[in-house]
């Protein structure tokens, strides 16, 4: 399976021409009755083999991790981000294995937070402040290094997910008890921040075809609960109250969401508010007495006009960019 990374690099290097390779974009395209640039595309596992790779690596990372907590916490956790690393020099930077190379980032990243955080506690002692915050630069150190070294498209996302973690943690700590409403605020602010910097990487590709589209797109799967989830907690969906007024909102709220999902060309806003969404009108229909099939109804609507968004996704964004600032254009994924 290849990517249009792997295109682009062969035309760097001489293998194919870049005409040769437009065209067989555009051929696929046609095929697809899409254009690649709205495809929103992605390489989670090439393989069986992946799965395969996957398990023995867990194994192996569990065991490595087992026995050198016989050495202590911190040392055991430096193991297994140390192991992490060496089995990425093979699968990920000489094999480029989509799903190991998911997994170990994310058993590296989360081995050297551990190891960090680790350094400030004792045995049965809960995390504090100090412990968090040398966690979350850990996290992000480690990120960073990986980045440099194997390129793999999730690691900004999940850098910027341990600094995030690491921030809703301490706020946490330092916070009680009004923990709940700063909780809210402080994810909804991340979220904010995980979009902008989704936006500034895909601006860099608006055709999407290197590595930087595909950096914005996990960026975008981040930030998209985020925002997501404190605005639809703040309306008090979560808790029961679907009313008339609540069930009106919730649907202004989707609906700008699709609109921004439309013009940024990414679906993750609208996938991480359907639940919402669903929620919102099974509870409207259960307070009117429409109990079993309350969620059935909901979802023949809701699904029947994303399906039908779905087929005209690009005559959408054609008809949505002609009111668009030109300004605002350059940030967006080119129309085809």
């Amino acid at each position: 399976m290849y990517t249009d990374e792997d295109l682009t690099t062969a035309v760097k290097a001489g293998i194919f021409s870049e005409d040769a390779v437009t065209q067989f974009r555009l051929l696929v395209s046609e095929q697809q009755s899409s254009p690649a640039v709205d495809e929103e595309n992605f390489r989670l596992i090439s393989g069986f083999n992946d799965i395969f790779v996957v398990i023995a690596c867990g194994l192996l990372l569990i065991s490595i991790a087992w026995l050198g907590l016989e050495l202590g916490q911190t040392i055991g956790a430096l193991c297994f981000a140390a192991a992490s690393w060496f089995l990425a020099e093979f699968f990920v930077k000489r094999r480029r294995m989509a799903l190991p190379a998911i997994v170990l980032l994310g058993t590296f990243i989360g081995g050297s937070a551990w190891a960090a955080g680790s350094v400030f506690l004792t045995a049965g002692e809960q995390p504090n402040t100090v412990g968090l915050l040398s966690a979350g630069i850990a996290g992000a150190v480690a990120a960073r290094f990986h980045w440099l070294r194997f390129k793999v498209p999730i690691t900004v996302a999940f850098g910027v997910a341990t600094v995030i973690g690491a921030a809703i943690a301490i706020f946490t700590n330092l916070l009680q008890p009004e923990t709940k409403y700063w909780l809210t605020l402080v994810t909804f602010i991340s979220g904010v921040f995980a979009f902008v910097l989704a936006m500034y990487w895909d601006a860099q590709d608006t055709l999407r075809q290197t590595r930087k589209a595909d950096v914005a797109f996990w960026l975008h799967l981040l930030a998209a609960p985020l925002i997501v989830h404190p605005v639809f907690t703040a309306l008090g969906v979560l808790e029961g109250h679907s009313g008339v007024t609540q069930t009106i909102a919730v649907i202004t709220l989707y609906i700008c969401l699709a609109v921004v999902s439309i013009a940024i060309d990414r679906r993750a806003l609208m996938v991480s508010a359907l639940i919402y969404v669903l929620f919102a009108f099974t509870t409207l229909f259960k307070t009117y007495g429409v109990v079993s099939l309350g969620f059935a109804t909901t979802g023949l609507v809701i699904g029947s006009a994303l399906l039908l968004l779905s087929a005209y996704w690009h005559a959408s964004r054609g008809f949505l960019t002609q009111y668009l600032p030109k300004s605002l254009l350059g940030w967006l994924p080119a129309l085809r």
